[in-house]
């Protein structure tokens, strides 16, 4: 059953595959994934590399190929368990098949190896991910423009997302808040983001670390009369963040959205609702 449903979800976002898969990122990205296989395959080529096989056949993988493919795609598969957008699962498979290839080029010929990495950097530094330019209703903010607005209007709450565009979890993430706001958008509950990675004082002042090793990006932050009440990702005493899950089930729930929904659009029809700070602790 689990198999039949997985199928189903495939088959209905295959479109959307194709869409994707037609952009540059994820061309070159293909292209990295099955370098190694293409040279180990490819007659003329194949027969000059190096093999540890006993019958001395270098056009197929040896055992510690295989090997090494194998522990890749255990790690897969651990990490896509908590992958929760097909840009996710596609983003896991590329970086580990990545890796792969960077371990068997250079465990074939260091050579093989140096070029295959220029060519990773190369890649990375001229293919960026494709950006999110789905419908939305978020606004976004500039280190000018965040505190006026979150001031503006007590009767407002805000859902704020820190995020840098080098994230490839906020990169993710962007099409799931998305749908959030499409939601849940209203007279008195809005949806903002501002990029960090593009203004370090708004990440001082919010606390929002932008290093990798903090995990801290996305964070959202849900904002009363431009007073922080609460945010997802926590973090503990030592800057870093503790471990939540940003599916669009964890977010309704974590924040309340249903019932902060029901009591925020009456505010287009009744001036002056002021809600209590404690609801959202």
């Amino acid at each position: 059953m689990a198999l039949l449903t997985a199928l189903f979800a495939f088959l209905y976002h295959l479109p959307q595959v194709y869409k994707w898969l037609l952009k540059p990122y994820y061309i070159a990205s293909l292209f990295m994934s099955v370098a190694f296989l293409l040279v180990r395959k490819t007659p003329g080529i194949c027969e000059h590399l190096s093999t540890q096989r006993e019958d001395g056949n270098s056009c197929d993988f040896d055992w510690r190929e295989v090997e090494i493919l194998m522990f890749l795609s255990a790690i897969v598969m651990m990490k896509n368990r908590r992958a929760i957008t097909i840009e996710q699962h596609l983003g896991n498979i590329i970086l580990f098949c990545k890796v792969a290839n960077v371990i068997l080029f250079f465990r074939l010929d260091i050579r093989l190896g140096l070029l295959y990495l220029t060519l990773c950097i190369v890649s990375l530094m001229t293919c960026k991910p494709p950006i999110y330019m789905g419908p939305e209703y978020i606004k976004y903010f500039s280190d000018k423009t965040i505190d006026d607005e979150l001031e503006k209007d007590n009767r407002v709450t805000w859902i704020v997302e820190f995020f840098a565009n080098w994230s490839p979890e906020c990169q993710s993430f962007a099409s799931v808040y998305a749908d959030l706001s499409l939601k849940y958008n209203c007279a008195g509950l809005k949806f903002g983001k501002v990029d960090i990675g593009r203004y370090s004082e708004v990440a001082k002042k919010y606390r929002v670390s932008t290093s990798p090793l903090s995990k801290q990006l996305p964070s959202l932050v849900l904002f009363q009369g431009g007073k922080e009440i609460m945010r997802r990702p926590q973090v503990d005493k030592k800057g870093r963040a503790v471990s939540w899950t940003f599916t669009e089930e964890n977010i309704i729930r974590e924040f309340n959205l249903n019932e902060l929904y029901q009591k925020s659009k009456k505010l287009g029809k009744t001036k002056g609702e002021n809600y209590n700070d404690s609801y959202f602790k």
